[in-house]
């Protein structure tokens, strides 16, 4: 049951907070920033009106897990931290001497409170009218890309992320007193599981009796990732599973197991729309949508800039029907022309190769056809045709006993050469000039957020971490403007 306002809590000792925390203060500075009175007006449906405890403030939760994203902090370290940082007690609303909770409340809350609703959208559209009303947003550019986001079923085998995590950990330990190799335990030397969780679980033992150091918070921190980590290998022989997660690929030769988050931004950096998929997704196919939310929220979109993903023949029609510039590099390999199978495979920009639906890219390209003849050139992929022998999409796709897989598209069209005729301007060539602004903000998700690896499993899951990773940038952004 949920009260039905929020209450609000006195103490002699709340005089604390004006003489330990400075007015310049990042959490002080986002209270007064927002009115996170919105979260309760989203969440009050989600709770039984007359039945049960009262529970705790949805507004509380939600801010928990905002700090939990700005301090790229678990569970249970945000909320050990909030016991006894200041800042912290302030930015929850909480009297000096109150309690905390219990940090498996904010797993219930993420589960029962926040699912099925469209937080991503919700987030991102308060931020951006907030900017809006503040007069931050001035531009009408949005300037797309898209990230990717390890999946939490990490790639490397059990015995590699527990050697890493055990490293990470001795490493913290020697950066306080190298004495500590004495008391611990040899290294495992082989590549035998078994082996190498025996030594995880005597380390830790070990290093749990050494109650000095393990008060240290970042000793915590990594103590309590490595406990993580063992108990799931412990318990399945493998990281994890992840459904939703697939093979993406950054260049021809690397590839990446998790999600993508397609972003459209202004060229004040503040994130107007995203749309999370699983990895294997092209960026093309994402365009239409980040327009479209970009103007539900308030943009006057005029501009899109993009690299050589967003040129394909759709999204090009799309820039002369509805009156907008599509500042993207052209590359000939993107428009798919009148092929009737036109969507279904989709560029991968940075491998420069095609990704059919199945996920399989191609293993190499030829260019066909006669330079001046009466049909256009065309680019021909070839996949790999002993993958397809066994696909489970391959009905439609691959004729048995074929003994070649390809996929041929041709090299211009009318489109196509309107734009490289855009190209050639002196517009195009400073618009497209703002486009490393939006690799910039790719890097601030991951390296100060925790964007480059799930927290969790599963596509909800990743949006919900994508929500709070973006609402925290876009307020400290607007901070930042302000």
């Amino acid at each position: 049951m949920l009260a039905p306002q929020e209450r609000l809590a006195f103490s002699d000792y709340s005089s604390l907070y004006d003489l330990i925390i400075p007015q310049d203060n990042l959490l002080r500075r986002i209270n007064s920033l927002i009115d996170f009175s919105f979260v309760y007006n989203e969440l009050v449906s989600k709770y039984c009106p007359d039945n049960g405890r009262i529970a705790e403030s949805p507004v509380r939760m939600f801010k928990y897990l905002l700090l939990k994203t700005i301090y790229d902090l678990s569970d249970i370290d945000v909320v050990e931290r909030s016991r006894y940082d200041m800042s912290f007690k302030y930015f929850l609303g909480m009297v000096p001497e109150e309690d905390v909770i219990e940090a498996g409340s904010l797993c219930k809350f993420r589960k029962l409170r926040l699912k099925d609703m469209d937080l991503l959208n919700l987030l991102i559209n308060k931020t951006v009218t907030l900017a809006i009303e503040k007069g931050i947003i001035k531009s009408t550019s949005v300037i797309v890309d898209a990230t990717h986001t390890g999946s939490r079923s990490n790639p490397h085998s059990p015995i590699e992320i527990l050697k890493l995590r055990s490293k990470q950990l001795r490493k913290c330990f020697y950066e306080v007193d190298e004495k500590i190799k004495e008391v611990l335990p040899e290294k495992n030397s082989d590549d035998v599981l078994e082996h190498e969780l025996t030594y995880t679980q005597t380390l830790i033992d070990t290093l749990k009796e050494q109650e000095t150091f393990v008060c240290i918070p970042k000793i915590k921190e990594k103590l309590n990732l490595l406990k993580e980590t063992l108990d799931d290998i412990s318990d399945h022989y493998t990281v994890s599973e992840d459904e939703d997660a697939r093979v993406g690929h950054k260049s021809e030769e690397s590839s990446f197991f998790g999600y993508k988050t397609h972003i459209g931004m202004t060229e004040e950096r503040i994130i107007t729309a995203a749309v999370i998929t699983s990895g294997e997704k092209g960026d093309g196919p994402q365009l239409p949508a980040l327009i479209e939310q970009s103007r539900k929220n308030g943009i006057d979109v005029q501009t899109v800039i993009g690299d050589s993903a967003y040129s394909g023949k759709d999204n090009l029609e799309k820039a002369r029907d509805e009156h907008f510039e599509l500042v993207a590099k052209l590359n000939p390999s993107i428009s798919q022309g009148f092929r009737k199978e036109e969507g279904k495979f989709d560029y991968n920009k940075d491998a420069g190769m095609f990704v059919c639906p199945a996920g399989h890219i191609a293993i190499r390209r030829a260019k066909q056809g006669r330079k001046n003849g009466a049909w256009n050139q065309a680019y021909t992929y070839y996949f790999d045709v002993h993958k397809y022998q066994c696909c489970s999409k391959r009905e439609g796709c691959y004729k048995p006993g074929a003994k070649s897989k390809t996929y041929s598209v041709p090299i211009k069209n009318d489109e196509q050469q309107q734009q490289i005729e855009f190209q050639q301007t002196e517009r195009f060539k400073e618009k497209a000039a703002e486009r490393y602004k939006i690799e910039a903000k790719n890097a601030e998700l991951k390296q100060a957020y925790g964007y480059d690896r799930a927290q969790s499993y599963g596509l909800s899951c990743m949006k919900m971490q994508g929500a709070m990773a973006i609402f925290a940038a876009n307020l400290k952004r607007i901070l930042k403007l302000s």
